[in-house]
């Protein structure tokens, strides 16, 4: 039996693809987590935290029929760690996580919060997404993170 014309064309592509080399310019390599500017550090320390929490919680929201978890200790998450406080706070069933150093005294961002919105933002901009960060002197502005990079 001879194999469907699409299946050729189908592995032909994929051995050319593994085959071939790039001829490309290669970009320009990440930035190095020591080259990045203090406050863009602090935002991508707390900015891993609040994307894992807020994961943690769509997760669970999706697993239980709709019902938000109504603390960090129901997604079996500790509030505070040896360096951040964290809080979760449900909006119309939307979870909205802030994560805080502990520690702010020589911190340029002294917090950081994002709902479920920055999953679907790191899913289409290759990892990068958008949080609402406070700055040391009260100022809040918004700060993306994340990336190759991350």
């Amino acid at each position: 039996m001879k194999a469907p014309r699409y299946w050729r064309v189908l592995a032909l592509l994929c051995l050319g693809a593994a085959c071939g080399e790039d001829d490309s310019p290669r970009s320009a390599a990440p930035l190095s987590k020591a080259s990045l500017p203090a406050d863009r550090l602090d935002a991508e320390t707390l900015g891993r935290e609040v994307l894992d929490l807020v994961d943690r919680a769509v997760d669970y929201r999706g697993s239980h029929r709709g019902r938000p978890a109504s603390s960090l200790r129901q997604l079996g998450v500790d509030s505070l760690t040896p360096t951040t406080a964290r809080h979760l706070v449900n909006v119309n069933r939307e979870p909205v996580v802030t994560v805080q150093f502990r520690q702010a005294d020589d911190r340029q961002i002294t917090s950081c919060r994002g709902d479920s919105h920055i999953l679907e933002e790191a899913s289409i901009n290759a990892g990068r997404f958008t949080l609402m960060c406070t700055s040391r002197n009260g100022a809040q502005r918004p700060v993306q993170v994340g990336g190759a990079a991350y």
